[in-house]
C-alpha cells in the first residue's frame, strides 16, 4: 500500500471513529394548545440546521434523537402560529411547546394529507386528513356539518348515494372500512338511515383516512381505516359551544378538573323535527341523539390517563305500529406511560357495542340482534434515532354476536319466541412496524401483522354431507340449500375453526428532487368479520358474522404508485396515485338469498373473489383568499363466483360484473373563499357515474301472472349523480370577544334541485296495462340555516 493509500485509509477510519463517538442526546416533550392545553397530533418539529423533524403521535408527544450541539427548532401545525426556538442539546432535554391559533381564518380551511403540508420524503402514501374547520364548513344537507359527507369530497371514495349508510373506499364494501373513535371500533357510523354521521364535529380533533399503505398496527378490515380521535377537553378554562340548526342542535361543554392537570369533555346531539309532526297531523316519528364524553387526567410526567365514551340512538316510529330503534355505545379506558424520552407506550382497555331492535306492534312481534366486543391493545412506539425507528404491539378482540331473537309482546300474539344460535370468536394480533430513512432521498416503512381468529364454541352448528352447506341443482341449473345431517354443541372454550394470517406491508419514497417525489406501496390485509347484506347501502337490520367452518376470511393485496409534487412552495399540490387491489373469498348470495333470521347464514353464502382498480388525482391550492381542491378517480370494481366444479354455472355464469359500488367517473370539485372578516364562502360540486343495478329484461306468463325475467346482475346502471351545494358563514364583528365567538351558517344543498335517482323499480301501469320505471329521488334542493356560538 502507497503512502497516498495509507492517508486515505487513515482519514477514513479516523472520520468513521469520530462519528461513532458523536455524542447524541434526546429531545422530547409535548406540543399543545397554548389556550386549552389540548394535545395537537402530527404537529412538525423541525430541526433546520439538518434538514430533518419528526411529527408529534396521537397524544401530542415526540421525541427525536440529535448529536450534540446548537440548534434552531421549529414546531408548527396548521392554523397555529409558528415557533422557532434555539437549543443547545448537551444533554437530554424534555421541552413542551405550546402554540398559539393563528389570527389568520385563511388558514383554517383547508385539506390536509399528511399533517396538511406535503410531506415528500415521507412513505407514507393514500392517506388524507381533514380538518374540523374545513369539514364544518363544506354544505350538506339539512345544514349539519358531517364528517363522512365530507371525506367523500376524496378521491377514491364514494357513497350509494342520498340516504345511504356508511361509505366506499377504492370500490370496496362498506364492511371493509375500519371506523375508529378513540380506538373503539364503529359498526354503524350514520343516524336516520345515513343522512347524518354519527360523529359530533364539535367533539372531534383529529381524523385520518388511510386507503392504502396502511401501518401495520390496523387491521381487521381490508378496504380503508378511519382513525378518529376525540378531543380532551380544555384544562385551562371552562367553555361552551354548540349550535342550533333547523333540524337539530347540539352543546358541547368542557374544563378543567385541575388546572394543567385534568379536564372533562362532554357533548351532546339530537333533531328534534319529530317534535313539529304533531301540528301537521303527522303520528310518526325520526329522530337521534347522542351523546359524547372524555376525561383526561395527567398523574406526572410520565403517566396520563383518559376515559373517553360515546352512546347514539336512532328512533323511527310509525304511527303505533312499527318502532325501530339502533345505535353504537363504546367505553375506552386509556393510560399512557412514558418508560423513557424515547420509548412511549399506550394500554387501551375498550369495550363496543352495536345493537338494533325492531317492534312491530300491528302483530305483537319484537326482534333484537346486536354486536359486542372487548379489546385490550397494547402499543409501543420506539423512537431509536431521526433515521430509524420503532412502532410495536398486540392486540387481542373477544367478540359475541346475536345474529337475532324473536320475541312476543302479548300472550295473545301468535309469535312464538325464537332465538338465532349466538356465536363467539376472538381475534389476536401482534405487529411491527419500522420507519426507515436509508437517505436523504430514498425512505421505507416495512412491518409485519401476524394476525389469529378463533372460532369459539357454540350452542348448535349444522353438519352437512361433504361439509357443504349450498347445494347445486343441474335439473334446475340454480343454487339451493343443502338439508343439515344433524348438528354439534360445543363448549364455549372449543375452538371451532381457527386461522392464522401473515399481513407484510411496505412502503418506499423516492424524492426526485425538492418539490416532487415518487413513492409505492404493498399491503396484505385479513378481516374476520363479514357484514350480511343483498342492498347497495347498509340498513340497520344487516346482521355481522364471524368467518367459521363455512365461512372464509376475506384477504386482500393492494398495492399502489404515485406521484407527488408542491408547486411554487406549496401554494399548490398535486398527488396522482394508482392503485390495483385483489380479495380472495368475498362472499357472494345465491339468487333469492333470506339474509334475515337466518339461523344457518352458510346455506346462502357462496365465496368468490373480486378486484378494483383506478388512477386518482388530487390537486390543491393552499393559499390565498380562494382555496380548495379538485378531486378525480377513474376506476373500476368487480366481481366473480365461479362454479365450484364443473358443472357449476356460478354466479352470473362465473362471469366477472360489477359491485354495486362500481364507480367509473367521480370528481368533486371543493372551494373555499374567504370574502372579508365577516363573510366566507363555500361550494362543492359532485358527479359520479350512476350505480350498478340489476333491471328486467323481458317476462312471460304462468297462470295468468306476469313473471320478469332479469339480465346479468348488475349490467345497467342508474342515471348518473351529480348535484351542486352552497354556503355562506357570516361572523358579526361587532358580537366577537374574548368572551365568545357566533357565527350564521346559510346553505343550499342541490341548488338546481337534481333529482337524483335512489332507485329504479319496474312496475305494470292499471290503466294502460304496460310496464313502467319509476325512479325514486330522495332529496331535491334545500336551503338551511344554523346558529353556532362559543363561549
Amino acid at each position: 500500500m502507497d503512502i497516498t493509500s495509507k492517508h486515505i485509509f487513515i482519514l477514513l477510519f479516523s472520520l468513521t471513529t469520530s462519528l461513532l463517538a458523536q455524542e447524541k442526546y434526546t429531545l422530547s416533550g409535548t406540543v399543545t394548545d397554548i389556550q386549552s392545553n389540548e394535545t395537537l397530533i402530527s404537529a412538525n418539529i423541525i430541526v433546520q440546521d439538518l434538514l430533518t423533524g419528526t411529527t408529534t403521535n396521537e397524544y401530542g408527544f415526540y421525541s427525536i434523537t440529535l448529536p450534540k450541539g446548537i440548534y434552531e427548532i421549529q414546531v408548527s401545525y396548521i392554523g397555529f402560529q409558528t415557533i422557532i426556538k434555539t437549543i443547545d442539546l448537551n444533554s437530554n432535554i424534555s421541552l413542551d411547546f405550546k402554540l398559539a391559533e393563528s389570527s389568520m381564518n385563511l388558514d383554517e380551511v383547508v385539506i390536509e394529507t399528511d399533517v396538511e403540508t406535503l410531506n415528500l420524503r415521507s412513505p407514507q402514501m393514500s392517506i388524507n386528513k381533514l380538518s374540523i374547520k374545513t369539514v364544518k364548513q363544506i354544505p350538506v344537507v339539512l345544514g349539519e356539518a358531517d364528517i363522512i359527507k365530507s371525506i367523500i369530497l376524496l378521491p377514491g371514495v364514494t357513497s350509494a348515494g342520498e340516504g345511504a349508510s356508511g361509505f366506499n373506499v377504492r370500490g370496496g364494501a362498506v364492511d371493509q372500512n375500519l371506523i375508529l373513535l378513540d380506538e373503539a371500533t364503529i359498526f354503524n357510523s350514520s343516524h336516520l338511515f345515513g343522512l347524518f354521521s354519527v360523529f359530533n364535529p364539535d367533539a372531534i380533533k383529529d381524523l385520518k383516512l388511510y386507503k392504502g399503505g396502511i401501518p401495520a398496527k390496523y387491521g381487521g378490515r381490508i378496504s380503508s381505516v378511519l382513525d378518529i380521535y376525540q378531543k380532551e377537553g380544555n384544562s385551562n378554562e371552562f367553555h361552551l359551544n354548540g349550535g342550533i340548526g333547523l333540524v337539530s342542535s347540539r352543546l358541547l361543554a368542557e374544563g378543567p378538573i385541575k388546572k394543567q392537570k385534568g379536564s372533562f369533555l362532554f357533548g351532546g346531539r339530537s333533531s328534534y323535527i319529530h317534535l313539529l309532526l304533531p301540528m301537521f297531523d303527522i303520528d310518526n316519528k325520526a329522530y337521534f341523539y347522542d351523546l359524547n364524553t372524555k376525561l383526561s387526567y395527567k398523574i406526572n410526567k410520565n403517566n396520563n390517563i383518559y376515559l373517553s365514551g360515546y352512546f347514539g340512538r336512532d328512533v323511527f316510529e310509525i304511527a303505533d305500529s312499527f318502532e325501530n330503534t339502533y345505535g353504537n355505545s363504546v367505553l375506552n379506558f386509556r393510560w399512557n406511560h412514558l418508560f423513557s424520552d424515547k420509548l412511549f407506550s399506550n394500554l387501551s382497555l375498550i369495550y363496543s357495542d352495536y345493537d338494533y331492535n325492531l317492534k312491530l306492534n300491528f302483530v305483537d312481534f319484537y326482534w333484537n340482534s346486536g354486536i359486542k366486543n372487548f379489546n385490550i391493545k397494547y402499543d409501543f412506539k420506539h423512537y431509536i434515532s431521526t433515521k430509524f425507528n420503532l412502532f410495536y404491539g398486540l392486540n387481542s378482540i373477544y367478540y359475541k354476536f346475536n345474529p337475532g331473537q324473536i320475541e312476543p309482546t302479548s300472550s295473545s300474539s301468535g309469535i312464538n319466541p325464537f332465538k338465532l344460535t349466538d356465536k363467539y370468536a376472538l381475534e389476536n394480533a401482534v405487529y411491527i412496524d419500522v420507519e426507515h430513512q436509508l437517505s436523504n432521498k430514498v425512505a421505507i416503512n416495512y412491518g409485519l401483522r401476524l394476525s389469529s381468529f378463533l372460532r369459539l364454541g357454540q350452542n348448535e352448528l349444522n353438519i352437512y354431507e361433504n361439509d357443504n352447506p349450498v347445494v347445486f341443482n343441474e335439473d334446475l341449473q340454480i343454487y339451493e340449500k343443502a338439508e343439515p345431517l344433524g348438528t354439534n354443541s360445543f363448549k364455549r372454550n372449543d375452538v371451532i375453526k381457527s386461522f392464522f394470517n401473515f399481513e407484510p406491508r411496505f412502503s418506499i419514497a423516492y424524492q426526485l428532487n425538492n418539490y416532487s417525489s415518487i413513492k409505492a406501496s404493498y399491503n396484505r390485509m385479513s378481516q374476520y368479520l363479514h357484514l350480511l347484506s343483498n342492498t347497495s347501502s347498509p340498513t340497520p337490520l344487516d346482521v355481522w358474522t364471524p368467518s367459521g367452518k363455512y365461512v372464509k376470511p376475506q384477504l386482500l393485496d393492494q398495492f399502489a404508485i404515485g406521484y407527488f409534487k408542491s408547486i411554487d412552495d406549496d401554494a399548490y399540490s398535486l398527488e396522482i396515485e394508482s392503485f390495483y387491489k385483489t380479495i380472495k373469498n368475498r362472499i357472494d348470495y345465491i339468487d333469492g338469498a333470506d339474509l334475515i333470521a337466518n339461523n344457518a347464514i352458510e346455506q346462502v353464502i357462496l365465496n368468490g373473489e373480486a378486484r378494483a382498480y383506478g388512477i386518482e388525482l388530487l390537486f390543491k391550492k393552499n393559499e390565498g383568499k380562494l382555496k380548495g381542491w379538485l378531486a378525480y378517480t377513474l376506476s373500476k370494481s368487480e366481481q366473480q363466483t365461479k362454479g365450484r366444479t364443473p358443472i357449476e354455472n356460478g354466479i352470473n355464469n362465473g362471469q366477472w360484473y360489477k359491485t354495486p359500488y362500481d364507480k367509473t367517473h367521480d370528481i368533486s370539485l371543493t372551494g373555499s373563499y374567504a370574502l372579508n372578516e365577516k363573510w366566507t364562502f363555500n361550494a362543492n360540486l359532485l358527479f359520479q357515474t350512476g350505480q350498478p343495478s340489476t333491471f328486467p329484461n323481458g317476462q312471460y306468463q304462468y297462470n295468468g301472472i306476469s313473471i320478469p325475467t332479469y339480465e346479468s346482475r348488475n349490467s345497467s346502471r342508474l342515471p348518473n349523480y351529480h348535484r351542486l351545494d352552497i354556503s355562506g358563514i357570516y361572523t358579526p364583528k361587532k358580537l366577537q370577544s374574548k368572551l365568545g365567538k357566533t357565527e350564521w351558517v346559510f346553505s343550499i344543498y342541490n341548488i338546481y334541485n337534481r333529482k337524483n335517482a335512489a332507485s329504479i323499480s319496474f312496475r305494470e301501469n292499471r290503466n294502460s296495462g304496460n310496464n313502467e320505471a319509476i325512479r325514486l329521488a330522495i332529496f331535491g334542493i334545500i336551503p338551511s340555516v344554523s346558529y353556532n356560538f362559543k363561549f
